[in-house]
């Protein structure tokens, strides 16, 4: 494979990658792979996207208008990258609104990235997560213009959408978004619900599966599983202390605008 296959197949790149690339071909040299990397960005091969990070330019593009896929992009941010939240719904096409801010987690804290009108925002994986070691629980290997990528199943992406919908665009774009989706297994989305041992979580996710119980086929069980790790006492959604209803059943004060779906009457 010549270095333009590389390109060819990775439209987005780190310089690790193209050197463990050039070190399976024989090259060693640091200061060889630090050249070739400037010659084929001046010859307009490569665009430099920041330290350490590149995307090929297809043949006959101008590197200013060259095409960076922002999944690709914000799946090599960090080496432990995972597509999530509102990112995770549009990655599967099941987001209500098209986003420009693309959310990833990662245990790293990298700064805030910009590119061509695209924000990327880190997250830290769930505190919860982090302490019983299960960063990549229910995280899936997908594929990206034959890259490969981690990003969160949908079962996962339904509680986590649910825990931080501030990521997701709001209440209206989660509460849609998630509602377009046919099917999630939900015994999974129990087991990651209670993974994350948050009760607030737990009654958000056992309401929204409520509500959607025959869509979902949703049984008895998984809200009664769920009904068990509900908050003892009443919580609200928001700050907005005032503004919610309360929902007896989960002990907790969700928006109006959710418990009534007001952006239905809205047409």
């Amino acid at each position: 494979m010549s270095l333009r296959d590389f390109f060819a197949i990775h439209p987005v790149f780190t310089a690790d990658e193209l050197a463990a690339f050039l070190q399976r071909r024989g090259s060693r040299s640091r200061w060889t792979r630090k050249s070739l990397l400037v010659h084929h960005e001046e010859q307009g091969h490569v665009l430099r996207l920041r330290r350490g990070l590149y995307a090929a330019v297809p043949a006959g593009a101008k590197p200013s208008k060259a095409p960076v896929d922002p999944y690709l992009l914000a799946s090599k941010l960090a080496e432990d990258s995972v597509l999530a939240y509102h990112t995770a719904l549009a990655f599967y096409g099941k987001e209500y609104s098209v986003h420009r801010r693309f959310t990833y987690l990662t245990a790293t804290t990298p700064r805030p990235f910009r590119c061509r009108g695209d924000e990327f925002l880190a997250v830290k994986f769930p505190k919860a997560l982090r302490d019983a070691r299960q960063t990549t629980a229910e995280v899936a290997d997908a594929e990206r213009q034959g890259l490969s990528v981690h990003v969160t199943t949908l079962e996962r992406t339904l509680v986590d959408a649910l825990d931080r919908p501030d990521l997701c665009g709001g209440w209206e774009e989660t509460w849609r978004s998630l509602e377009s989706v046919e099917f999630f297994d939900l015994d999974r989305v129990v087991r990651y619900t209670l993974l994350l041992g948050n009760a607030t979580t737990t009654a958000k996710v056992g309401y929204f599966l409520q509500q959607h119980r025959e869509a979902l086929m949703v049984e008895e069980s998984h809200l009664t599983r769920l009904r068990e790790h509900r908050p003892k006492e009443p919580h609200y959604t928001n700050r907005r202390a005032g503004s919610g209803k309360f929902l007896s059943d989960w002990n907790l004060v969700v928006p109006r605008e959710v418990a009534e779906r007001s952006w239905e009457a809205v047409r």
